[in-house]
């Protein structure tokens, strides 16, 4: 199959390096990134998004307060007030865990997470900064108000309590002149500047999903999008378990180091599906053979009514099946559109068509699946031409 490894997330089993085998289909549930011009490949869980403005300009407007009645997303904010969604900064309110001494749980930190309009928060990159890896939820809208003084929706950086941390993406870091919400229903502010009109951010991280177009972290060409299924993920553990299970070993010196670990899983029951997502045409699946129900499959023309044709699919099926191919014997006695309708529907990968006519010109058809189309094989050389065809 179609196959890419792609950097990831460790998660809860830990370790600092790890990659995903995606299995590239449309219906995929993961989104992969990749650039045409290097090696990388990530999950867009992993893949570092760069700052889009990579310099920030020197204020040109005043900063002012704007009604903006019942445009509480950023896309209907920006279209009232005539001005490009890039203009805009999204802000995104989460509660981190927290924690007293005796290990009981403390009130949570509410913190400000901002992000470009067009961009959407990564929620495992954010859980990865020193103020939410203890863990963190998005906030209540009890809790918000009770920060903020506004509903969601109008919530901005402006004038907020110093007990709550601003937390800026790379690129929100770098904007002048932007628009955040006012902290006031049915308002927004625009014109607004670090440093001029509200304190440096208190944390400067990239916490954004990559977009098509954002360049590879070489800077060679812009990334590519595609989705996935995770089949396996592989991960290099270190001394993370090892360490606190004293699991060691004596070096050359005679050392004791603690030993180096690696794990790997493999999703058996994703594979068949993502196998039928990426091998299928109009009239089926097609699969690979190493995971077909059948390596192959007898279809006899007649098998109910030509003793001839009875017997040399028998004989055929028991010299298969004696050189340890999972075989199967269509014996139904359907005619030749409907049973080959069946056997190309669930995807055997090799099909062989016994009948009256062919044994009488000396000829035994075969088709494979992927292709369909037949050859027609003189029955002397048919058995050592199947083997070869199965790689036996």
């Amino acid at each position: 199959m179609e196959y890419s490894a792609v950097r990831a997330d460790s998660g809860q089993i830990g370790g600092n390096l790890s990659q995903e085998f995606q299995v590239i289909a449309n219906t995929g549930e993961d989104q992969i990134v990749w650039s045409p011009a290097s090696d990388f490949a990530a999950n867009i869980e992993l893949a570092p998004a760069p700052a889009v403005v990579t310099e920030r300009a020197e204020p040109t407007e005043e900063m002012k307060m704007v009604p903006t009645p019942g445009k509480d997303k950023c896309e209907s904010m920006t279209e009232y007030l005539g001005e490009p969604l890039t203009k805009s900064v999204k802000a995104v309110v989460v509660a981190a865990d927290r924690f007293n001494e005796d290990g009981t749980e403390a009130k949570p930190q509410i913190v400000l997470l901002l992000v470009r309009g067009d961009h959407s928060l990564n929620e495992v990159k954010a859980g990865k900064l020193d103020l939410l890896k203890k863990g963190f939820r998005f906030a209540t809208d009890e809790e918000i108000i009770e920060a903020f003084g506004s509903k969601p929706g109008y919530l901005g950086p402006v004038g907020i309590p110093t007990a709550v941390p601003v937390v800026a993406d790379l690129t929100v870091a770098n904007m002048s002149d932007f628009i955040v919400g006012a902290n006031k229903e049915d308002h927004h502010i625009r014109g607004v500047n670090w440093g001029r009109d509200l304190p440096e951010p208190d944390v400067v991280a990239d916490i954004r999903n990559v977009v098509e177009g954002d360049m590879d972290p070489e800077g060679k060409a812009p990334l590519k999008m595609q989705r996935g299924i995770e089949v396996g993920h592989v991960f290099y553990l270190g001394d993370r378990y090892s360490k606190p299970m004293n699991a060691v070993y004596l070096d050359q010196n005679g050392q004791s180091k603690p030993i180096s670990m690696g794990c790997y899983g493999i999703g058996v029951t994703r594979i068949p599906g993502a196998a039928i997502e990426q091998c299928n045409d109009e009239k089926g699946m097609i699969w690979p053979d190493a995971m077909a129900p059948f390596t192959a499959v007898i279809c006899p023309l007649g098998y109910d009514k030509s003793e001839q044709v009875k017997k040399a699919s028998d004989e055929l099926y028991e010299f298969l099946k004696d050189q340890g191919v999972d075989v199967i014997l269509d014996d139904r006695g359907l005619r030749p559109g409907p049973m080959f309708a069946d056997w190309e529907l669930i995807g055997v990968p090799h099909r062989i068509t016994i009948g009256d006519r062919g044994l009488k010109e000396g000829i035994i058809e075969y088709t494979p699946r992927k292709t369909l189309k037949t050859e027609k094989v003189p029955a002397e050389e048919f058995k050592e031409f199947i083997l070869g065809k199965l790689n036996l």
